[in-house]
């Protein structure tokens, strides 16, 4: 099995940035042969996609939420994953989730999950 801890989540004003960790431990296989990526929900809200990077670091995709002030990043070498948040909104209030193991903007796509992490912005 493979578990996924997220850290780096806090407090911000609007504007401000952030930077999420996700590393992975137990049996890896999955989180380089496939992608990684980054999912959070807000109170009352379904799980939304936010970003996902490929097992090289080669592609990456988001939500249309976030491009061009979220950028998603990986170290295969450390099973880590990154997500740098900037300019952010009240809006990107959420639980943020690692996961790992699968591609794409769906979440039954992928096989593991961290506990998730509390991103709150203020305005």
């Amino acid at each position: 099995q493979v578990q996924l801890v997220e850290s780096g989540g806090g407090l911000v004003q609007a504007g401000g940035s952030l930077r999420l960790s996700c590393v992975a431990s137990g049996r890896t296989f999955s989180t380089v042969a496939r992608g990684r990526g980054w999912f959070r929900q807000a109170p009352g809200k379904e799980r939304e996609f936010v970003a996902v990077i490929s097992w090289s670091g080669g592609s990456t995709s988001y939500a249309d939420s976030v491009k061009g002030r979220f950028t998603i990043s990986r170290d295969n070498a450390k099973n880590m994953v990154y997500l740098q948040m900037n300019s952010l909104k009240p809006e990107d209030t959420a639980v943020y989730y690692c996961a790992a193991g699968g591609s794409g903007v769906k979440v039954d796509s992928y096989d593991y999950w961290g506990q998730g992490t509390q991103v709150t912005v203020s305005s």
